[in-house]
């Protein structure tokens, strides 16, 4: 189905904060930045978005609904799923959203305090569908599981994807900082941390 005017509009305006947050950080980025990036004037962006917490808030909802895809390719495509091999998908899944790991690890009170409540109900229900989506997968592929363990299961996985990105993706300067603190440091992949807390998680 073709996208009408307002909402191509909106997708070409997320694109571009997505664009630039792969480069820099959210207080760094500018209404303005994010205006020249796109084919229309910056001011055209108030008919959009108020602020620019909505417009990352629209990227983190867009992250999630992208997760939920996958998510459900895996409930969808599998018959049976032994713990290490829905461990290995499910941290497939979140290898492919840094970028909603890094918004989950970085701002989200901030964006979230700063956006209408439209917004925020819109990007809850995408949060909300999300936990579904992992629900299903565990109703269908962990049946040694009852309901308590599963919920536990929720609730300590999610908190569990906030801390992903800060250890995955490590600047020079913190790296630095850690070896002059004589703080031990391994370089681990976000696939490979994922994957363990998860395998962890299931058993």
């Amino acid at each position: 189905m073709e996208k009408k005017p307002v909402d191509v509009r909106r997708e070409e305006i997320i694109n571009a904060c997505e664009e630039l947050y792969k480069k820099e950080n959210f207080k760094d980025i500018t209404l303005k930045q994010i205006g020249e990036k796109t084919t229309f004037s910056r001011t055209s962006i108030y008919n959009y978005f108020q602020t620019k917490e909505e417009i990352f808030l629209a990227l983190f909802q867009r992250e999630y609904e992208k997760w939920i895809e996958d998510l459900n390719k895996i409930y969808e495509k599998n018959e049976k799923l032994m713990t290490e091999e829905l461990a290995n998908k499910l941290a497939h899944t979140i290898e492919k959203r840094p970028t909603l790991l890094k918004l989950l690890a970085m701002n989200l009170y901030d964006m979230e305090d700063n956006s209408k409540m439209e917004a925020l109900v819109e990007f809850k229900q995408a949060y909300g569908d999300s936990i579904k989506a992992v629900k299903r997968c565990l109703d269908k592929f962990v049946t040694n599981m009852n309901e308590e363990e599963k919920t536990k299961f929720i609730f300590s996985f999610f908190p569990f994807m906030y801390g992903i990105y800060p250890y995955a993706v490590i600047t020079a300067k913190q790296k630095e900082a850690m070896e002059k603190a004589d703080v031990p440091f391994k370089k681990l992949t976000i696939y490979e941390i994922a994957y363990m807390g998860i395998l962890k998680l299931l058993k």
